[in-house]
């Protein structure tokens, strides 16, 4: 038997209701420990406690609030080798991107930590006179954090890190695929000097505990990133309290790869933007859009590309893809395998179950030839290290291509063209677009979000945080008449 890993609740570490195990998809003889699942009984009580905290919270001065923010990313950063291990162990991610995401996590709570110290106000001339006007943000209260699997200590940390930062109380629900990330994120923060029932995690089914949250009148704010169809399942739970609601969903990412690109940095970016990280990311580059006076040179290079790239252990050297997260993320990835021979495409390499010396979800990176724009494996999101490639004509066709979609998260384009990369960046309908670089990969100092059914509510990370974790209130000042 595993280790039992406690939910830390109302500030105190507690078992739940039960436990599930969290085995390593590398090698799933690595049991890598057992973890509770919170009661619905225990989330009230949290709940209430949470409110109480928050009040406690928000009276804090900035400089204590600083201290608490700096210090859990300080912490996180110098231990990013190791918390980057556990998950890489327990998500399949590379070590290196493991690490990788536990330092840049770390560096959310040092940007919001700095945040902190710049919560400015504004003043306003009334139009009437002798009078004056104060505008400010306040925190929203408590907010419920539902966080993914793929990035699981990053993606939580952009979220807590800016709702502790402008005064909230947090009570996260995490992914039950990786909640060993969770608890030692956890347990960094339960370390701090804040309020007891200031950050509950709460881990459990989404159907269960995530339910309860939403529904909760207590709630003041969700922030949620995951699927289209629980997306839209929160948000009509929501607007029956009249909760605020942030949601990061779906997407269908393209790159553009124009006839006058530096191909090899063209199938550089494909490569990495389709297959990094296993294709498990919301901005990775399902579509390939090419340019059909190059199409056949890219194709050729990218079947290369994938099929040297090193398929293994998420903690063996030279790694560059790890397993699948699950045994059934993988075979949803397999069935889109079938799907896409089924609507006519081409499968020229890849998308196979790979035997390992150890037991795991391994899969090589697939590449699709012969695709349309309207085939579902170029209409549905995949999370899969698969990509397909569609030939297009002309820029205009591509820009056309890149656009024609549900989803608006990411897209990129790959030209060594100035005039067409700025009309792509203007024109391209997607919340962040990327010139001659893989549509993957984004900073933490500026927003990020998208369009249509890859995005609900303000922005994330960056100043823009403070749209959704902060509400604001416009204060009238009569100084009277001089004496």
């Amino acid at each position: 038997m595993g280790t039992l890993h406690k939910n830390y609740i109302s500030g105190e570490w507690a078992a739940g209701q039960s436990e599930i195990e969290n085995r390593n998809p590398s090698d799933l003889s690595d049991l890598i420990g057992l973890y509770a699942q919170a009661s619905t009984d225990q989330l009230e009580a949290t709940l209430d406690q949470a409110a109480a905290a928050q009040i406690e919270w928000e009276s804090y001065g900035i400089e204590r609030k600083y201290a608490v923010l700096n210090a859990i990313g300080t912490e996180m950063i110098e231990r990013a080798e190791e918390l980057g291990t556990l998950l890489s162990r327990e998500e399949g991610k590379p070590l290196a991107e493991g690490k990788g995401e536990v330092y840049r996590a770390g560096q959310f709570f040092t940007y919001y930590a700095a945040q902190t110290l710049r919560q400015m106000g504004e003043n306003a001339e009334s139009v009437r006179p002798g009078i004056d006007v104060d505008i400010r943000r306040e925190p929203v209260g408590i907010v419920a954090i539902i966080s993914p699997w793929n990035f699981p200590t990053a993606t939580a940390s952009w979220k807590i890190a800016p709702a502790l930062a402008y005064g909230n109380a947090v009570v996260w629900k995490p992914a039950n695929l990786t909640p060993a990330s969770a608890v030692a994120l956890t347990e960094i923060i339960a370390r701090q000097d804040i309020p007891k029932g200031l950050f509950s995690l709460a881990m459990g089914a989404g159907s269960a505990v995530g339910q309860r949250l939403v529904d909760s009148p207590k709630v003041n704010a969700i922030s949620f990133t995951g699927s289209v169809p629980v997306g839209k399942g929160i948000a009509q739970s929501a607007a029956q309290n009249l909760t605020k609601v942030q949601m990061e969903m779906g997407s269908k990412n393209a790159l553009a790869v124009m006839d006058d690109a530096d191909l090899d940095l063209a199938v550089s970016v494909a490569l990495g933007g389709a297959f990094g990280g296993s294709g498990q990311k919301c901005t990775a580059s399902s579509r390939l859009v090419v340019h059909q006076a190059i199409h056949d040179a890219f194709v050729e290079k990218m079947i290369a590309g994938a099929k040297a790239m090193v398929v293994g252990h998420a903690l063996q050297d030279g790694t560059q893809i790890g397993p699948i997260v699950s045994a059934q993320q993988l075979q949803e990835n397999l069935d889109y395998v079938a799907l896409g021979r089924s609507e006519g495409a081409e499968l020229v390499c890849g998308g196979q179950r790979v035997e390992m010396p150890t037991d795991g979800f391994y899969m090589s990176p697939g590449l699709f030839i012969d695709s349309s724009n309207t085939m579902r494996i170029n209409r549905e999101e995949m999370f899969a290290p698969l990509a397909a490639v569609i030939k297009v004509g002309s820029y205009d066709e591509a820009l056309h291509v890149v656009n024609d979609t549900n989803f608006g998260l990411t897209s990129g384009i790959v030209t060594r063209d100035l005039a067409r990369a700025s009309h792509f960046r203007r024109h391209a309908k997607t919340g962040c677009v990327m010139v001659n670089l893989p549509t993957a990969g984004t900073d933490y100092h500026v927003p990020f979000g998208g369009r249509g059914d890859s995005s609900y509510g303000p922005r994330e990370q960056g100043s823009y945080a403070a749209e959704f974790y902060t509400t604001v209130k416009t204060s009238y000042i009569s100084s009277g008449q001089p004496s």
